[in-house]
């Protein structure tokens, strides 16, 4: 279900203040599979699970247009005692 981390800026900020981390997850998972799936692989417990469908982008390589692939992001709040450590 969870295909990686997403280690930005962005989700940085938002894991050290909130205690909320950002993932690339299966495009077809539920909340509850996100849910289960990272309590099971770090053994947390997880408080609530957003999601977001992103849109892939144009882009073009000479004179073939194209589109980077769609995905799906998790954004997931722990509760305030667990932490993850991702280094």
């Amino acid at each position: 279900m969870i295909r990686r981390p997403l280690v930005t800026e962005k989700g940085t900020h938002v894991s050290e203040r909130h205690n909320a981390y950002t993932f690339e997850v299966h495009s077809l998972a539920t909340k509850l599979d996100i849910k289960a799936a990272v309590e099971t692989l770090w053994g947390v417990r997880v408080v609530d699970v957003r999601t977001q469908n992103r849109i892939g982008k144009p882009r073009r390589h000479r004179l073939v247009l194209g589109r980077t692939r769609d995905w799906k992001k998790a954004i997931v709040k722990l509760h305030d005692e667990d932490r993850i450590a991702f280094f």
